[in-house]
């Protein structure tokens, strides 16, 4: 086939390129001029370089004109076209018919223009705003087209339906031209003497005077980290455009929705987001007294969910390590054997899922093992702020892998996040703090 062809002549000119290159690096290095014999095989190589040339010039100039003839691209296309409903979502994509109608399809049009295959036409449309710095048409050094935009903002839309931590997490766009968010917040730690950190009210007597009083604020600073993925696609892979985007759009959103919720719950907010369980306003309720290791008991539930803050309960959930499943099972209230604490909708026989004291449970991957800090955690979500620039980039290079017939997708992903709490607060009765994240200590 002629995209066949076009594909083995490019990899013959790069293949020889890099022979020359070798070869001049050689002498250079010595300190020579090169050998009569490796004049020679300069020449050859050069001589070869020439013919693939024009061979590969000559099939791409007829790969042009079938695909004019195929498309029907000698209509003119008028730059003004009626935007239709994703060109209103995501301002600045292409028309319609300059769209790809697949991730896949996107997908592989970008490894044919990256092995100088011929560039399609509708990435020649988004060659200025979507390219990556330093591509080459036929030859490309390191990038290559990213990924159009509909499909990059849809990767994210998967990753944020599929988790139910990072669904449920405030985000917050910010434009394309900043780095990162810096926010007003209320400085409160107590609730027993004022309101947001300062702010009293007083009764007074006729005419008495007020006596003034003020809240106090901080701020949350975000800036965006980078999160970056590779993938390898086979040449047998990239011959089927469709399952090139099942594998593709599984493999990234799969990955990047488990890293997204395991920076929400251990992020160190070093280089990276700030989790949870890494944050100073996570509440650690203390074991029970004997209780032995590596359990949960009906205690350690009822004490957990009575540090969630009031206004959060509406929106709390548990999210625990599948582990603890067995002893959650068998739990039930204190003094009364019969009534059990946890139960799936449908009774025993039905899916193991349901609701702890009347809030949804979530087994997720990023919890602790049974008995340890973080093997079930209550959880307003609401409550924990991340910021995102845009989609996912995914690019691509045939260079990584060139000896093995691979092309190479990289995706990179901006986003910070943190919770919105500095500390636990102490509410106006004095007694034990709450906050919107509590846990159970080590039971070692």
């Amino acid at each position: 086939m002629l995209g066949e062809k076009i594909v083995e002549l490019s990899k013959l000119i790069q293949s020889r390129l890099a022979e020359i290159s070798a070869l001049k690096t050689k002498v250079e290095g010595e300190k020579r001029h090169m050998s009569e014999e490796e004049r020679k095989q300069y020449a050859d190589w050069m001589t070869e370089v020439n013919t693939y040339g024009e061979e590969l010039e000559l099939a791409k100039r007829e790969s042009a004109l079938n695909d004019k003839l195929s498309k029907g691209a000698n209509q003119v296309i008028k730059p003004e076209l009626t935007d239709d409903e994703i060109m209103k979502k995501y301002p600045g994509m292409p028309p319609k018919e300059l769209r790809f109608s697949t991730f896949g399809e996107n997908l592989l049009a970008i490894k044919f223009a990256n092995t100088g295959g011929g560039q399609d036409r509708r990435l020649g449309y988004q060659e200025t705003k979507l390219r990556a710095t330093g591509m080459n048409e036929a030859i490309p050094t390191d990038g290559g087209f990213l990924v159009q935009q509909d499909y990059s903002n849809e990767l994210i839309q998967k990753v944020y339906a599929a988790s139910p931590v990072v669904s449920r997490v405030r985000k917050i766009p910010i434009g394309a031209n900043s780095n990162g968010l810096t926010m007003n917040a209320i400085k409160e730690t107590s609730r027993v003497s004022s309101i947001w950190g300062g702010i009293i009210m007083y009764w007074l007597a006729e005419a008495a005077d007020k006596t003034p009083t003020h809240p106090e604020f901080r701020q949350i600073a975000l800036k965006l980290k980078k999160v970056a993925g590779l993938w390898y696609a086979t040449d047998e892979l990239l011959q089927d455009a469709t399952a090139l985007g099942a594998v593709a759009t599984g493999g990234f959103t799969e990955a990047l929705d488990v890293e997204l919720e395991k920076m929400i719950i251990r992020g160190t907010g070093v280089g990276q987001p700030l989790g949870i369980l890494s944050s100073g306003c996570l509440i650690s309720v203390a074991k029970e007294g004997g209780q032995l290791a590596d359990t949960i008991q009906a205690e350690n539930i009822v004490n957990v969910f009575a540090r969630m803050w009031p206004r959060g309960m509406a929106n709390a959930v548990w999210l625990i390590s599948n582990s603890i499943y067995p002893q959650l099972m068998f739990m039930t209230m204190p003094g009364l054997p019969t009534i059990p604490l946890f139960m799936p909708p449908t009774g025993l026989a039905g899916s193991p899922y349901g609701t702890l004291l009347g809030r949804p449970i979530y087994a997720i991957e990023n919890c602790s093992k049974l008995g340890d800090q973080g093997d079930i955690i209550f959880a307003d979500l609401s409550q924990y702020m991340m910021i995102e620039k845009g989609g996912p980039d995914i690019a691509s290079s045939i260079h990584v892998k060139f000896a093995n017939d691979e092309t190479c997708f990289r995706i990179v992903y901006r986003t910070d996040g943190q919770p919105i709490w500095a500390a636990a607060l102490t509410p106006k009765d004095n007694s034990s703090t709450i906050g919107p994240f509590i846990t159970l200590d080590e039971r070692a």
